[in-house]
């Protein structure tokens, strides 16, 4: 089911750049303001100047941070900054891991994928499935950045079962004994290693592995959808045929979603927006939800909300259960769905999700209006988004445990969506260890 094609990838070269550490840099969906700046700053050849260029006063239709983007990445291709591999290639890649809001000295883990461009298929072709929505402006930029570059410089992270490994074990076959091509720890604290894996017979055999594969959307949805319409444009361009053209492809890392090093995160949900009375909420709620209470004292304070996520985690095995802090409130409560109201397990796999559940249930009881519910921001950290409902901006923190990896093949196989921001797949794949140039 999934034609992936081995391509001619373009790299940094550190000759030129220094160390490649300081060129990448995070997908350009989870960089703030800020962040795009000191990524700017740190590097004259940031891929960031590619991926997220900085508006300026005077742009037009003309002159844009996209047109920008397309003048430094041919300068960067001329002067050798970023160079084509000579041959066709699968590109291994391990990212070494500690998942965030561990303990310190948790064991790290090791995601393993390989970087490879996949033809593009329908979102109904039953080939590739996505899991979640998508927004109209994020795809109207990202297609304005396609159109001028005619490049993929950050990966789409897909996933495929392979329960025996055969794939993985190709790949580290490969290049056992032999040094990675790139190697640095990143300011996430993940080691980041890359092998070109180009002898002919391991391709082949992986790519003709794959064909009887499907692949499930973890990361890059709006990337995706991206893609398909440019490449319908571009068929308009150019007419009908029937050989594969660049455009046809798309850059992927594809990973087994049996694969241990895999982490979902949750993502919490913080309300920014004036609450209704604790009365009043508690009473919507506890008609559904036994509450459980977790007072403490500044004194206690740390050592309560350890408790209570671990309570939320273990509570979370059973039932659907949730955590919610509310400002100015010396508790966190956790929520336990009662059993009368749990979903029927002939549900859709959507409907049974927690975060379905706590955007149906939950969400409502806090945040009554559509305007209110837009105006919740989301993180992936469990102090972080307690910390922004006690002393921050938020108002309250909605804790959730994470969808897990079958939930989403689930929903995805049954053709349904997801509520916005329901997974959080980590680490996310660097955006400029490997290119893919179109033209």
């Amino acid at each position: 089911m999934a034609q992936i094609i081995p391509f001619r990838g373009t790299l940094y070269d550190p000759a030129t750049v220094g160390s490649v550490r300081d060129v990448v840099a995070p997908p350009y969906d989870i960089i703030d303001a800020a962040g795009q700046k000191a990524l700017h700053d740190r590097h004259p050849h940031n891929i960031i100047r590619l991926e997220l260029g900085i508006d300026q006063p005077g742009d037009g239709p003309a002159q844009n941070r996209y047109t920008r983007a397309a003048e430094t990445l041919r300068a960067w291709l001329k002067n050798g900054a970023l160079k084509r591999d000579q041959q066709p290639a699968l590109y291994y890649h391990t990212i070494e891991y500690r998942p965030p809001s561990t303990k310190p000295g948790t064991p790290k883990k090791v995601l393993r994928g390989f970087l490879v461009t996949t033809k593009l298929e329908s979102l109904d072709s039953g080939h590739i499935y996505p899991h979640e929505n998508t927004r109209a402006a994020a795809k109207t930029d990202r297609l304005n950045l396609l159109e001028a570059c005619k490049s993929n410089f950050s990966p789409i992270w897909l996933l495929y079962s392979d329960p025996q490994n055969h794939i993985l074990g190709l790949l580290e076959t490969a290049v056992k004994g032999t040094a990675a091509r790139i190697d640095f720890t990143d300011d996430q604290d993940c080691r980041q290693r890359l092998w070109a894996v180009t002898d002919e017979r391991t391709v082949s055999q992986i790519v003709e592995t794959m064909r009887s594969k499907p692949l499930f959307i973890a990361d890059g949805h709006h990337r995706y959808e991206t893609a398909l319409n440019y490449q319908r444009g571009r068929r308009q361009q150019d007419g009908p045929s029937d050989d594969l053209k660049p455009y046809d492809g798309v850059l992927m890392l594809l990973a087994p979603l049996e694969d241990p090093g895999l982490t979902v995160l949750p993502t919490h949900r913080v309300t920014t927006t004036r609450l209704p009375p604790s009365q009043q909420m508690l009473a919507r709620l506890a008609d559904q939800f036994d509450i459980k209470d977790y007072p403490f004292t500044p004194a206690t304070r740390t050592a309560t909300r350890s408790r209570f996520i671990s309570d939320l985690r273990t509570g979370g095995q059973h039932a659907p259960t949730f955590g919610l802090a509310v400002r100015g409130e010396d508790r966190y409560r956790i929520l336990t769905l009662k059993a009368p109201h749990r979903p029927n397990p002939q549900a859709s796999p959507r409907a049974r999700l927690d975060v379905s559940l706590l955007q149906q249930l939950i969400v409502p009881a806090l945040c009554p209006t559509q305007q209110e519910q837009e105006a919740i921001v989301y993180t992936k950290d469990d102090d972080e988004a307690l910390d922004w409902a006690e002393h921050g901006t938020g108002t309250a923190a909605l804790l959730l445990n994470a969808t897990k990896v079958s939930e989403v093949q689930a929903v995805a196989t049954a053709g349904e969506r997801m509520p916005h921001k329901s997974t959080y797949f980590y680490p996310k794949p660097l955006t400029g260890l490997v290119i893919n140039v179109m033209e």
